[in-house]
């Protein structure tokens, strides 16, 4: 009874506005448990309610019943950092604008041999500045061959090595075709090629002498212990007064320039057509490699090609796709409209 009569005694002397708050927080609470629900369940309006009644009246915590004082601070806490992640939405990096994002699923989608490095070096041809993280985040997920790395131990004297080797084509008759292939060290430049179905080592020397003609032979010539590098070999290359240099048994690792080559040629070109004969795989190869040299982006050459391509600021023109090794690769460049 005394109780009862200190209780009316408060709420005569409050304030209208202190029993009003008081009013609302109850009435809150009786809409809460009258939800045809069997277990109570509060809605983010009904959070917000109490965080903001907690910031406006000092005593919220008398009427409070279906949850813990502790829990509308919690919520507090947790209004207070999503109020701070909306304000700062737009502080931190500029955002990718939506034209470099398109260009990266187009190139990703008309070139699907090419990963992210690949596709940075063509973006970074027509001029515009954009990182390589960027352009694998963008880039559409998918299942894609794996890339292989190589690396590269032989960066003193590459202006004075070349490599040769020999790799196998198989035809559409069932022939095995031979492409013997030179390639200088310095630029990654394919020097010189030929296709055969029977090599011996005067064609293979022949070969070596069309390569270098007159003063350009490089000062030495890294190749595997292949058989077919018989004296007569041996003697071009002593004509031509170059150090021949053989790698180990079974050392391809030690031949990195070349044989990755052969590994582009095969993975970019090769697994993706069928060759009918020698005049056809020539055809092929030659136009491969004028990609390859002349458009193709090489991470051992920051990013720039055997014959060095100017970069095409925006405002020479608009973005044309030209169609290389018959589709299956393209070349990015500006041109008018």
């Amino acid at each position: 009874m005394f109780k009862l009569i200190l209780r009316l005694l408060g709420s005569v002397l409050r304030s209208r506005q202190s029993l009003a708050l008081e009013n609302v927080a109850l009435h809150h609470q009786l809409y809460v448990l009258q939800r045809p629900r069997s277990r109570i369940r509060l809605r983010k309006r009904d959070r917000l309610f109490w965080v903001v009644l907690s910031r406006i009246w000092r005593d919220w915590r008398n009427p409070l019943t279906i949850v813990q004082p502790e829990t509308v601070v919690r919520w507090h806490r947790q209004s207070f950092c999503l109020f701070w992640r909306w304000k700062s939405r737009h502080r931190g990096r500029p955002r990718t604008s939506p034209e470099i994002r398109d260009l990266v699923r187009r190139m990703a989608h008309e070139n699907p041999l090419w990963g992210a490095p690949r596709i940075h070096g063509e973006i970074l041809k027509l001029g515009l500045d954009v990182a390589q993280a960027t352009v694998s985040k963008y880039m559409p997920r998918g299942k894609r061959p794996p890339s292989q790395t190589w690396r590269t131990f032989l960066k003193n004297h590459a202006t004075a090595i070349a490599s040769t080797d020999f790799f196998t084509v198989p035809t559409a008759t069932f022939r095995v075709l031979y492409v013997f292939i030179v390639l200088s060290h310095e630029r990654r430049r394919v020097v010189h090629f030929n296709v055969t179905d029977s090599p011996t080592a005067a064609w293979a020397g022949r070969q070596l002498v069309q390569a270098f003609p007159w003063d350009t032979a490089p000062r030495f010539l890294l190749r595997d212990r292949d058989a077919i590098y018989g004296s007569e070999f041996l003697r071009a290359v002593g004509g031509l007064q170059i150090e021949d240099v053989r790698i180990s048994p079974r050392s391809p690792w030690q031949n990195p320039f070349v044989e990755r080559l052969i590994g582009s040629i095969r993975r970019e070109c090769l697994d993706h057509v069928v060759i009918w004969n020698e005049n056809h795989l020539r055809r092929v190869l030659r136009g491969y490699l004028g990609y390859y040299s002349e458009a193709r982006t090489h991470l051992g050459l920051g990013k720039d090609c055997p014959q060095a391509r100017a970069i095409e600021p925006p405002g020479v023109g608009c973005i044309v796709a030209l169609p290389q090794v018959g589709g299956l690769h393209h070349r990015y460049t500006r041109g008018a409209a």
